[in-house]
């Protein structure tokens, strides 16, 4: 079919201004476009819940810390009064000692002496000799021995001491980081907080741009339907049965697409130009599938100017959808059931006036 250029440059204008009076209301969100928005939020809740692990792990490190400072802590009492108890030990020791040398210079080596002459025999005089060298060997080496002690005690007390430095260090050094990520999740949650408003107002205003384009629509379809109906007389409108057919899914589809190109969202303008198809799939003079008659070279506007790819991407309108089916079962409507062609009531061209498209039987 010809294309209705008058019909749609009319209601194309009509929808245009329609539309530009709707979209002046409502402020432009230039900044603050929705996927801006929602990019953003996606964005900061990643930076958000990446700050709170570390927060996690941080205070789990921390407490850990805390913990082995108070270990380190008891170690260091524990040394600290196992060095106290070895120098006294020491001092104890070296004091015995002292009295021992002191009680042996008072009485010379009388008392040495004496012991060793009182021995009763060789083998006893022997015995008491190495007693003697004993007893001092063993002040010796118990004073060497306490030293040993003393001084192992103090490395180890100086060793837990460093390690009880480095630790305290660790720790401060976490609670400022800890402070740190508080302080960015706190301001990061701000600055979440905002974006989700913004999102918000922006998802309302596009709801209400998209609500008011959708009335502005329906407004100039309806007006452009009634200023196309009004030209065309009465006509039979009853639907008498034109025989069924089986079709695949595809073209049932292609079928409600092409209507609905063609007509007003109206059931009889709708049905009128269905009719014609299914008339014309029915007849020997052409293709004898609904495909091959919408496809059919140089017959329908709407195929070589994409606007029935449009329709078939977003998907017919259930009303065509209907229709679409009724033909299929067989609902042709009475008054162009003898029709093969329709045109642009707007070209003056003789025929039934349904919905401003003129239908007839030949050229």
């Amino acid at each position: 079919m010809k294309p209705y250029k008058k019909r749609w440059v009319q209601t194309g204008i009509a929808l245009f201004c329609s539309l530009a009076i709707v979209l002046s209301v409502f402020p432009v969100f230039a900044d603050d476009s929705i996927d801006d928005l929602k990019g953003q939020t996606s964005d900061l809740e990643d930076e958000l819940a990446g700050i709170n692990k570390e927060i996690l792990e941080l205070t789990t490190q921390l407490s850990t810390t805390e913990m082995q400072v108070e270990i380190l802590n008891g170690e260091i009492e524990r040394t600290s009064d196992a060095l106290a108890a070895a120098e006294a030990d020491e001092v104890k020791q070296y004091e015995d000692m002292k009295a021992r040398i002191k009680y042996m210079y008072e009485h010379g080596n009388a008392t040495l002496l004496e012991m060793l002459f009182s021995a009763e025999d060789m083998t006893d005089f022997l015995n008491k000799a190495e007693f003697i060298e004993n007893l001092s060997e063993y002040d010796r080496n118990a004073l060497n021995n306490l030293e040993n002690i003393h001084r192992q005690i103090a490395d180890e007390k100086n060793t837990l001491e460093i390690q009880q430095a480095s630790l305290t260090e660790l720790q401060s050094s976490l609670e400022s980081q800890q402070e740190e990520l508080q302080a960015k999740a706190e301001a990061t949650s701000t600055n979440l907080a905002d974006v989700q408003a913004r999102l918000k107002k922006a998802e309302e205003a596009e709801a209400a741009r998209i609500a008011a384009e959708l009335a502005a629509q329906q407004a100039a379809q309806q007006a452009a339907a009634s200023v196309g109906s009004g030209g065309g007389g009465g006509y039979d409108n009853s639907v008498v049965n034109g025989g069924s057919h089986e079709v695949s899914a595809d073209d049932l589809t292609l079928l409600a697409a092409i209507i609905e190109c063609e007509a007003y969202q109206d059931y009889d303008s709708l049905l009128a130009v269905a009719t014609v198809i299914m008339n014309r799939v029915e007849s020997p003079r052409f293709p004898n599938t609904i495909s091959g008659v919408v496809y059919a070279a140089g017959q329908f506007e709407p195929v070589w100017t994409g606007r029935l790819d449009s329709v078939l991407k977003k998907g017919p309108t259930n009303l065509s959808y209907q229709v679409a089916q009724d033909a299929i079962n067989g609902a042709r409507l009475a008054a162009v059931a003898d029709c093969y062609y329709f045109l642009y009531a707007g070209t003056g061209h003789a025929g039934v006036n349904i919905g401003n498209n003129v239908f007839f039987q030949t050229w």
